[in-house]
């Protein structure tokens, strides 16, 4: 007994002594968890053919969370009701899918769950696991893949849908009102795509930037890219397609009365052949335009005078239109001003613009004085450009030099007959060592006209310039920065880069964008040769 009780004893002092060093340790957490999650099993199993089932599930090894699932899963050939999938949120360890549309027959579905699937504790991403059954004896397997690129914007989009139909079906109207066989998207990131569990067929291959998500193109609003002619399959070749966004047709909508001599116009399409006739009586009235800047609208300048009503007539090529509007009594009336764009410190590339709130009728150089610090008169050239309600200064700038600008009196006249009162402004540059220049020649060419564009880190155009052969291009006294060169194959030589046109099966031009940027310092000299792809 005595023994028995001196072990027990023992025992307890022990596991004291065992708990004490135990409150005193530290609990490190091991590894962090790096794996994606598993899948242990599909019901019905992946890669299923003859499948008829209404539902699917998904088991994992450990507790999921589905993130964005609606942008991340891409379902091919695309269902007209959207399969519901269990639990939307929430931490699950099965996803139940159900089908709530019909099937095809003797056809292959992917379910791609892109960068949906992570872990509930550490987010590790299963990427793209693909969920595949047939309705027929087999799983087809044939593929379609090629590269997206943009045919203007400096910023690439993502989440571009790239899309097969049936050749032998498809017509110009298909992409507007029918959805596409087989469909895949580039996601967040890629630049390339792959069409994968195809039949052997003929195809007509289309991208667009499906905004609204229900597989159809909108002009409006969407880009979109095709290969002009039908692919067959099997074929291993990759495919380019170029996105671009269509010019918008013209359209106006009806003028509204924002003052006692201007009206409001949301009009898109191209304004700088649109022509505006106004009917007051049934006679013309004087009128003059000018484009809002950066909206799709237009400012119409009336006389004033009072009229019960004017009919707008706007013409632009094939498009006409016409409005009647009543007129009303507003006190307000558009009177003229005018402001600099600029002033203080300006870079050789800097432009000197005038800013009027009226359309400029005429004006008088001899009422305006360019000078410089020593009050030494500098010829410079006036640029009227009405439709944007703006006047360039045009002249040589120096280094180091102080100049100023002077209008006496009426040296402007805008369309109200009214002219400007005395005004002035000043701006100086610095010196030529505080720049830097850029030298660019260009290898492997042979297309002329080109456009060579010079734009910052946020895509903005600095300058350009046109060529006519392959000579050096010279960009002197630069603002120390990165830079990047796009360059424009002017097919139709108008000076401007023109989109395509998908009813006329007309393709954007030849964009080519270097993205390596270009690093012009402070009194550098660059010289960089830009090769230009086949």
């Amino acid at each position: 007994m005595k023994f028995l009780t001196y072990t027990l004893a023992i025992f307890f002092v022990s596991c004291l002594l065992l708990t004490s060093c135990a409150k005193r340790g530290y609990i490190t957490g091991g590894l962090a968890d790096t794996l994606p999650p598993v899948v242990l099993k599909c019901i019905p199993e992946n890669f299923s053919t003859n499948f008829d089932a209404k539902e699917i599930k998904i088991t994992f090894d450990e507790y999921i969370k589905l993130n964005k699932i609606n942008q991340n899963l891409i379902i091919s050939p695309p269902f007209d009701t959207q399969p519901e999938i269990i639990p939307a949120g929430a931490a699950t360890k099965t996803v139940t899918i159900k089908l709530l549309d019909s099937l095809k027959a003797n056809t292959t579905y992917s379910f791609n769950f892109g960068q949906s699937i992570a872990d509930n504790n550490e987010g590790n991403v299963l990427t793209d696991f693909k969920y595949i059954f047939s309705t027929g004896s087999y799983i087809d397997s044939l593929k379609v893949q090629g590269s997206i690129k943009e045919s203007y914007n400096f910023k690439k989009d993502n989440f571009i849908s790239v899309m097969l139909y049936d050749a032998t079906t498809f017509n110009d109207s298909t992409v507007y009102k029918e959805k596409p066989i087989y469909i895949t998207n580039t996601l967040d990131s890629l630049t390339t795509f792959s069409i994968e569990n195809v039949k052997e067929g003929s195809y007509y291959l289309v991208a667009m930037k499906d905004r609204n998500n229900n597989n159809k193109f909108e002009a409006k609003t969407e880009k979109i890219g095709f290969y002009a002619t039908p692919i067959q399959l099997p074929n291993d070749s990759l495919r380019e397609l170029v996105l671009f966004k269509e010019e918008k047709l013209p359209n106006a909508v009806k003028p509204s009365m924002v003052s006692q001599n201007k009206w409001l116009v949301p009009f898109e399409g191209d304004y700088k052949n649109l022509k505006i006739e106004a009917l007051a009586n049934n006679e013309p009235i004087d009128i003059r335009f000018s484009k809002i800047q950066e909206k799709d609208s237009l400012h119409i300048f009336v006389p004033k005078v009072a009229y019960d009503s004017i009919q707008f007539n706007f013409k632009n090529g094939d498009y006409e239109k016409s409005y009647v509007n009543k007129s009303r009594k507003l006190k307000e009336i558009d009177s003229l001003s005018i402001s600099f764009n600029k002033s203080g410190g300006i870079d050789f590339t800097d432009k000197i613009e005038l800013l009027t709130t009226t359309p400029v009728s005429t004006f008088d150089k001899t009422k305006m004085n360019l000078i410089d610090k020593d009050s030494v008169q500098i010829p410079f050239n006036i640029i009227n450009d009405e439709l944007n309600l703006k006047m360039f200064i045009d002249f040589e700038k120096l280094e180091n030099q102080r100049y100023s600008f002077e209008m006496l009196p009426g040296a402007i006249i805008d369309f109200y007959n009214k002219s400007n009162d005395s005004l002035s402004t000043s701006f100086q540059t610095e010196a030529y060592t505080k720049y830097g220049n850029l030298t660019i020649s260009l290898g492997n060419t042979s297309q002329f006209p080109l456009i060579v564009e010079l734009l910052d880190e946020k895509g903005k155009i600095i300058i350009f310039k046109s060529i006519e052969e392959n000579i050096p291009i010279e960009f002197p006294y630069l603002k120390p920065n990165k830079y990047f060169v796009r360059i424009i194959v002017d097919e139709n030589k108008n000076g401007k880069f023109d989109t395509g046109n998908y009813l006329k099966k007309i393709q954007p031009e030849k964009v080519y964008l270097f993205e390596k940027p270009i690093d012009v310092r402070a009194n550098w000299e660059v010289n960089e040769t830009l090769v230009i792809p086949n």
